[in-house]
């Protein structure tokens, strides 16, 4: 196959960052939609996204898109398009879907027309009456927005945001994905110092530490894709390899994570070595108020406790305070936090110079942004690729 037609899932508000990854990794026919971004590539392309991309959910295959007002039109649409190019006579592809906006509301109604008509399609290709669904697995999705259907096979398996080194998972977890998207929204390179007062089980750290060593997220798993039969082991094993290659053997400068809960932090430090960083890392058990560094220049990125359960809200209020007084000490450095807080910045002190709309799962947050002095640039290759021109950042 010499064109697929790929999409990129992401979360609301980092559509743009995805693109910039997928324009990082060369390819050039990249086009952002709510929720994904549509590219266009080869086998080997979608290896490298599954490997690379850092803040994607997942990549799709897309089969097709069509407009779909009633049963039978999603059936005879569904059921002309190319399945056998994609699925063999022994393919396992159990159908999920969504529906938003559209005529045809009942998912379960459609998961089923759709499955009755992909074996309907592999029916007239391999001229068998039964299937056995006993080898890899291509699960479909048949989504619907507006009355437009979209008809998507998943490569990734389990969401990107399992990089393989997160096993134990404290209290209120960020995703891989979002911290990796904070990190790039920052600006942050590994010649810059870097602390996260809140860092838990560790996630930015360790996010920061991958990119800094230029670690392909997905290095460490697998992929549903891996098992499909058009693709050859020599592909994916041309796409490992170019990552193996692209590994920086130099430290970045100073990351730092710093929380007040020991148990958490043994997590974290399990966490790194799992992720093969902990050489890259410093976790050190201590409040907000007692963080510090001689560096002149770096950047403060956390993702604070929000205060959401009631008996939390007077101690969160009491904590950006505090924040505000501590990080005003670092006067040449930027800090980025991440709240779902209404009343971050009065509590901090300090208005943000940008504030960003994100989503921590489903729970809406800023992203608030203080800019710091701009530091004397050193450049050279001690940074993790291109950078990224999506940070509102001067």
């Amino acid at each position: 196959m010499s064109k697929l037609d790929l999409i990129a899932t992401a979360s609301f508000g980092l559509e743009a960052v995805v693109a910039d990854e997928l324009q990082r990794l060369g390819y050039e026919d990249v086009r952002t939609r709510d929720g994904r971004v549509d590219f266009t590539g080869d086998e080997l392309a979608l290896c490298r996204s599954n490997l690379w991309l850092r803040v994607a959910d997942r990549v799709r295959l897309k089969v097709g898109e069509f407009t779909a007002t009633t049963f039978d039109e999603l059936f005879e649409k569904t059921k002309a398009l190319p399945w056998a190019d994609f699925l063999p006579a022994n393919a396992e592809f159990p159908v999920e879907g969504k529906s938003v906006k559209s005529k045809l509301f009942s998912v379960s109604d459609c998961q089923a027309i759709v499955k009755k008509a992909v074996v309907e399609s592999l029916k007239k290709k391999y001229k068998l009456n039964w299937f056995p669904e006993d080898g890899p697995l291509f699960k479909i999705e048949v989504a619907l927005l507006k009355d437009v259907a979209t008809l998507t096979i998943d490569t990734s398996g389990p969401g990107l945001h399992k990089r393989g080194y997160r096993t134990l998972i404290s209290e209120a977890p960020l995703k891989e994905t979002l911290a990796a998207a904070m990190l790039i929204l920052a600006k942050w390179y590994p010649d810059v110092a870097l602390i996260d007062p809140f860092c838990g089980s560790g996630t930015i750290p360790i996010e920061a530490a991958l990119m800094g060593r230029n670690i392909a997220p997905g290095l460490r798993r697998d992929f549903a894709c891996s098992h499909w039969p058009w693709i050859s082991p020599s592909t994916w094993a041309t796409a490992r390899e170019e990552a193996h290659d692209a590994v920086r053997q130099e430290k970045p400068e100073l990351i730092m994570g710093t929380d007040i809960d020991e148990r958490v932090l043994r997590v974290a430090r399990r966490n790194a070595e799992q992720a093969g960083v902990s050489g890259d890392v410093h976790f050190q058990c201590l409040p907000v108020s007692e963080i510090s560094s001689k560096r002149k220049y770096g950047k403060i990125i956390c993702n604070p406790p929000y205060g959401e359960r009631i008996g939390e809200r007077d101690e969160v209020a009491r904590l950006y305070k505090e924040m505000g007084i501590v990080f005003r000490r670092f006067d040449t450095w930027s800090y980025y936090i991440l709240t779902a807080h209404p009343r971050f910045e009065k509590l901090f002190g300090k208005p943000a110079s940008k504030r960003r709309k994100l989503y921590n799962g489903n729970i809406e947050v800023q992203y608030y942004q203080y800019y710091g002095p701009r530091p004397p640039r050193i450049g050279g290759p001690g940074r993790t690729g291109p950078e990224l021109d999506v940070s509102d950042e001067p």
